[in-house]
């Protein structure tokens, strides 16, 4: 079975964007990225794709990077993603991929429409409230059983990286 997983780092406050940045830096957290999504499809939105393209000049190497657009976005002439115009078509492409896991990787639009078909949260909880314009949409805990947590209070922001799965809720039995 393939796994779709969100994977963010997030602020006390939600907050995971400032200007389509990440409002801290923490090198752990980009080689935790980097480790779990290598190989793996990663699926995002088209400001998070600019973003990636404005930091490296090339997608993120060693995964097939896929954006959605509702706009019909046409990447730069020497870039060969593919764009999909809703999570649900991007989502289907890179089941099609994989027989492991998908990642969603943003930004705030993507999280919201993709989080109730998520089966894992890869989460980097930064233990501090940030100033930002984008926001992960809150969380029902209630649905989520954490099983995994690192903890790093020492650095500067605190963080942890935690992983949340989704709850199986039994069904209830006929009468």
């Amino acid at each position: 079975m393939v796994t779709l997983s969100l994977i963010v780092a997030m602020a006390e406050n939600n907050c995971i964007g400032m200007d389509n940045k990440m409002p801290w830096h923490i090198s752990e957290d980009l080689k935790r990225f980097k480790a779990l999504t290598m190989g793996h499809p990663v699926i995002m939105g088209r400001n998070t794709f600019e973003s990636v393209l404005g930091y490296l000049n090339k997608p993120l190497p060693g995964r097939e990077n896929i954006v959605i657009s509702r706009s019909g976005y046409t990447p730069p002439e020497n870039i060969n993603v593919p764009v999909f115009a809703s999570p649900e078509e991007a989502i289907d492409y890179a089941l099609r991929r994989t027989n492991k896991e998908v990642f969603i990787i943003g930004g705030a639009q993507i999280y919201k429409k993709t989080l109730d078909k998520a089966d894992t949260i890869h989460l980097t909880q930064v233990h501090k409230a940030v100033d930002g314009d984008a926001f992960f949409p809150d969380l029902n805990i209630d649905e989520w059983t954490e099983t995994t947590r690192e903890d790093h209070l020492d650095h500067d922001p605190p963080y942890s990286f935690i992983t949340l799965k989704k709850r199986v809720i039994p069904a209830k039995a006929g009468i």
